[in-house]
């Protein structure tokens, strides 16, 4: 019998790549559960009235929290995942804690956040060593992610990891739906204010 090369159309070259992303994704959602979780100490932050609050406060009366660790003001990029997660807030807040941490003084991060009527709770590490300790900043540059937490009965909270946000990842949605569109969106670059 003869061996036929049956070419695949675009579209059914699309379905099958959009099925294994979805596969591979589940995938790695697996093999983050298998991660072994890092205690951490509990942090000392700043809300935006400059107050100390402790990383534990972020749990409210939940065991678990995500939290997004933003680049602060100066980033138009980290704007526009912020400004996304104003419309998913209330659906992760149902479950687990969401909170948003600014390298920014406590005046700069509040005035900005209000200047974005973000909808979430936002608090400053300005004067904290966790993003360090975290490997999520050094001397030259702070790395844009989301952490998950969780905390223990007995108050003890564990890291379980981070992911890196960046053009084209997963965690905003505005790359995928301009992927949808005929033309090129390189060079492409978030504003302030369009």
């Amino acid at each position: 019998m003869e061996n036929l090369n049956i070419v695949k159309s675009p579209q059914q070259q699309v379905s099958e790549l959009e099925d294994e992303i979805r596969e591979r994704k589940k995938q790695l959602a697996l093999l983050r559960r298998k991660l072994k979780p890092k205690e951490i100490p509990d942090y000392t932050l700043l809300d935006l009235n400059g107050i100390e609050i402790s990383l534990s406060s972020l749990f409210g009366n939940r065991k678990e929290l995500l939290l997004i660790f933003n680049m602060g003001k100066s980033c138009r990029w980290c704007t526009l995942w912020a400004d996304g997660f104003n419309g998913l807030a209330h659906h992760l807040q149902n479950r687990a804690a969401f909170a948003l941490l600014s390298p920014d003084k406590p005046q700069v991060a509040k005035e900005f956040s209000q200047s974005r009527n973000w909808k979430f709770r936002i608090v400053s590490d300005f004067k904290s060593s966790m993003r360090k300790d975290l490997n999520l900043r050094d001397a030259q540059s702070i790395t844009p992610a989301a952490g998950a937490f969780s905390k223990s009965e007995n108050g003890q909270i564990f890291y379980h990891g981070s992911t890196v946000f960046g053009p084209g990842d997963n965690y905003c949605v505005q790359y995928d739906l301009m992927d949808l569109l005929p033309g090129d969106s390189a060079g492409w670059e978030p504003q302030y204010n369009y």
